[in-house]
């Protein structure tokens, strides 16, 4: 199966896994829109995009802005959500409650905000994959806020699979992958020695699990972990 003439909307679609999936999916004959908030890093994408592809700049916090981007778009097939924001670890000892909050509003109230504002758009047999993470499974000390994000993401999608039935919902969950968002918080090299892979993920190794929960007609309500054995050791 591949995603010959379907419209995917990637929301995060401009650098990473978000970008690594919008180049597999248009690889496979998708029309990519992509978006995140950054208008210079929308411009970037574009250049690494075909032709075909377009991209938007949008605040996924400011929810009648997320309204008035899908408002603005013709009927797609798929809706994928990959934003996020640089990895921050926050101890329960000095927690700042701000920045805990703002990191749940972007990686699970703009995702489920997302989801409201595009199920009108998206048409039958379409899709929305999601995103989580390893770190919901299998936290360390300073994950508390990552880890509750991703448990809240891994139970929205269940949720919604119900709920937006036949649609399909689904989620991938990453784990250590070689992105701007990891890249100040984590020790690469020191992370690969402790993985059975013997080496951290690049974003083309998760992208290739939203391009197949695209294309999988008979998953919804699944989390596809790909994450080099995180949870194993």
């Amino acid at each position: 199966m591949t995603l010959q003439d379907q419209r995917v909307v990637i929301l995060g679609g401009t650098s990473g896994i978000g970008l690594a999936t919008a180049q597999l999916a248009a690889e496979q004959g998708a029309s990519v829109i992509v978006a995140s908030s950054n208008p210079s890093s929308v411009q970037r994408a574009l250049t690494a995009l075909p032709a075909s592809a377009a991209g938007q700049a949008v605040d996924l916090t400011d929810s009648a802005a997320v309204a008035a981007f899908f408002a603005g778009l013709e009927p797609f097939d798929h809706l994928v959500y990959t934003a996020g924001e640089a990895l921050t670890l926050l101890e329960v000892r000095t927690m700042d409650l701000a920045q805990a909050r703002q990191a749940f509003e972007l990686r699970y109230f703009g995702a489920l905000g997302a989801v409201s504002a595009a199920v009108p758009r998206l048409r039958p047999g379409g899709s929305v994959v999601l995103t989580t993470g390893a770190a919901g499974d299998r936290p360390g000390p300073g994950w508390s806020v990552a880890a509750s994000i991703c448990g809240a993401v891994d139970s929205l999608v269940r949720a919604l699979a119900v709920e937006l039935a036949p649609l399909r919902v689904n989620a991938v969950k990453p784990g250590v992958v070689r992105t701007p968002l990891w890249r100040d918080a984590l020790d690469y090299d020191a992370t690969a020695e402790h993985l059975p892979v013997q080496r951290v993920g690049e974003p083309e190794d998760i992208a290739a699990a939203y391009v197949y929960l695209m294309n999988q007609p008979y998953a919804t309500g699944s989390i596809v972990s790909v994450d080099g054995g995180h949870v194993l050791v």
